[in-house]
């Protein structure tokens, strides 16, 4: 496995040291109670959008797991055979774990009509995997060990294990994973902190799956594949050279684009959500002493209804209300958000 990495001028001017001052600059200039409420909202936002990309709707039970295997990234490596077949036990369904990589031919592809396939990428062949695996991680263990970018180093082992496709599921929330693993490892996220890049990813959908075709499209045109009536896949050619030798430019610019708008946009938008949030929770109480949990269901039905109540609404859950308290309370929710551009609707 040598990935190659070439030096395009936007990855020139790639600077790990200006990335981690700007996250450093996040830490400080917010209150530390307010980051570890923020840590535990973005660990579970992350989770979700993990998830989300990958079109699964996980249950309770595998959002923890994910969420608890998130929360140790930034502790242990786990770019490691052992650590990578447990971490695929722990977030996929239990009647999915493997033991170790898989053994037969995948592939990622769309079925459009009975029978009639789209196919999207073509994984190494199983016979390949493991001395490709070896590689992968062996790179790992030397970028880590060198002074490479840790966004280059994210990008060309996280995108190498999803081209690698080692297991049968699991493998995107894995590549996913690996890129918070060694960001934090590289220590380009401060402590105390976690980058939701997956949201990032889900809300710029073109630029993420421009990411994974700018490989996996090429590689198309160069292997000889058949499809039984079963779906199994037989590679006729040898294919091994092209994912030795992978060219992770492209992957490394996107990884870096979606780093900066993880750092300046998403991070910046929860963290003033936070505290917006906890402005308008105080006006509230300042107008009546509600429990919290109705606190929060009256903010989140403001925000998605215009800055005001239905009438719907404020007979289902507030008719304790008076129509003095209501206005105030709505307008503390849209001088909380600053908002001015909410139009009061009149109650229908």
């Amino acid at each position: 496995m040598c990935p190659v990495v070439r030096r395009t001028d936007k990855l020139s001017k790639l600077d790990s040291s200006d990335l981690r001052k700007r996250c450093e600059d996040i830490v400080t200039s917010n209150p530390p109670e307010l980051l570890r409420r923020a840590l535990s909202y973005l660990y579970n936002k992350e989770t979700k959008s993990s998830f989300k990309i990958a079109h699964i709707k996980p249950n309770a039970s595998r959002t923890e797991k994910f969420i608890t295997s998130l929360e140790l990234a930034e502790k242990e490596d786990f770019c490691k055979e052992k650590r990578l077949i447990e971490l695929q036990n722990r977030i996929v369904d239990p009647r999915f774990k493997e033991s170790g990589y898989r053994v037969n031919q995948n592939y990622v592809g769309q079925t459009v009509v009975c029978q009639k396939e789209i196919i999207h990428f073509i994984c190494p062949k199983p016979d390949d995997l493991q001395s490709m695996m070896e590689g992968l991680i062996d790179s790992h263990k030397r970028m880590k060990a060198g002074n490479v970018s840790p966004v280059i180093h994210a990008a060309t082992i996280a995108y190498g294990f999803v081209f690698l496709h080692p297991f049968e599921d699991g493998n995107g929330r894995i590549h996913r994973f690996l890129i918070h693993n060694i960001l934090s490892l590289q220590e380009l996220v401060p402590r105390g902190l976690m980058f939701p890049v997956s949201a990032v990813m889900l809300k710029n959908p073109a630029d993420y799956d421009a990411s994974l075709e700018a490989f996996s499209r090429p590689l198309l045109q160069l292997i000889d594949y058949r499809l039984d009536e079963m779906g199994q896949m037989t590679v006729d050619n040898e294919t091994a050279c092209w994912y030795q030798y992978m060219d992770m430019t492209a992957q490394s610019e996107a990884l870096y684009e979606f780093v900066i708008k993880t750092i300046e946009e998403e991070l910046v938008e929860e963290l003033s959500f936070l505290t917006n949030y906890d402005n308008t929770k105080k006006a509230i109480q300042d107008i009546i002493d509600m429990p919290d949990r109705l606190i929060d269901l009256f903010i989140r039905l403001c925000l998605q209804n215009n800055g005001s109540l239905s009438v719907r609404k404020i007979s289902t859950h507030f008719d304790f209300l008076t129509d003095e308290e209501l206005s105030a309370m709505e307008q503390a929710v849209r001088d909380g958000y600053n908002r001015p551009d909410y139009i009061v609707n009149p109650k229908n």
